[in-house]
């Protein structure tokens, strides 16, 4: 794509889970042919493809790293989960990612799919100290590894089993701490288009703005509220003053499309990646990008 099209399309960033039936090549391999430099990728499937073939085969490719997904699940408090975060930086810093996205995790006990376990938490408060006790110990690893860390609030749907953090200003919260060079946040239009105060928290964010992902969401939820993402455009987002504020605080990074949908999985990737790229332009770039 040539012209200024083909200019808009740069900094769009093509998240693999959105065509999660392509493999780690093909995923490469499609972004290059529908005019894409950048890839959001996930760690499962750069572990399958085996980590240094995925850092070769993107580099080799001209694709930047927009984010590697993810790092997190830090509720509970214990050595394991760090250990895993100390992996999932270095991961992202062989591929050069642009951050590291941590989802933080839910009430201790309580299982992703699955729901409470005997002896699970209720304490709230408590697990969001843990994410802040976590931060302190992860934030420097990072920082000697050139690695940003992304603090994603989560839809607050998602808070007892996913991420206890479910604002912008709970996310800042805990990052305003840290040196902006170390964490920074995620504004997902998905988790964050209900909340009042979202402007506000990302016009206070700032340069703390790393990733800025945008899918749509999507009314009646599915049953399984996980996949209640959408194309942009098929939902009831207003996408318009939440890219303005983004714009508007000084983000200029990859802007990344993310969709976990049973319907979108199924289609064709090609066909599902040119209606990505056109609904980008309509209603991403269209509204003031």
């Amino acid at each position: 794509m040539t012209g200024p099209e083909g200019m808009a399309v740069k900094r769009l960033s093509l998240n693999q889970w959105t065509t999660r039936r392509w493999s780690m090549p093909e995923a490469v391999d499609g972004c290059v042919r529908h005019g894409l430099e950048a890839i959001g990728l996930w760690r499962e499937p750069v572990a399958e493809h085996g980590l240094d073939a995925t850092a070769k085969l993107v580099r080799e490719a001209g694709l930047r790293v927009s984010s590697l997904c993810r790092g997190g699940f830090l509720t509970a408090g214990d050595q394991e989960s760090l250990d895993d975060n100390r992996r999932a930086i270095d991961e992202a810093a062989e591929l050069s990612a642009g951050s590291l996205v941590l989802v933080v995790g839910g009430l201790p006990g309580v299982v992703p799919g699955e729901g409470p376990r005997p002896g699970f938490s209720r304490d709230l408060a408590g697990a969001r100290e843990r994410v802040a006790e976590a931060l302190a110990d992860l934030a420097p690893y990072a920082g000697e590894r050139g690695v940003r860390l992304a603090l994603e609030p989560l839809h607050p749907m998602y808070c007892a089993d996913r991420a206890v953090l479910s604002t912008l200003k709970q996310a800042l919260d805990l990052a305003e701490p840290h040196p902006v060079e170390q964490v920074g946040v995620v504004v997902d239009t998905f988790h964050v288009w209900w909340d009042p105060e979202a402007l506000g928290q990302i016009a206070r964010a700032g340069e703390r703005i790393a990733a800025y992902q945008v899918c749509d969401f999507l009314v009646p939820l599915p049953a399984d509220v996980l996949l209640g993402r959408g194309m942009m455009g098929d939902g009831v987002i207003d996408f318009g003053p939440l890219t303005a504020a983004v714009a508007a605080a000084g983000y200029t990074g990859d802007i990344e499309v993310e969709i976990f949908n049973a319907d979108i999985w199924a289609a064709d990737p090609d066909e599902v990646v040119t209606t990505m790229k056109q609904r980008y332009l309509d209603l991403i770039v269209g509204s003031g990008q």
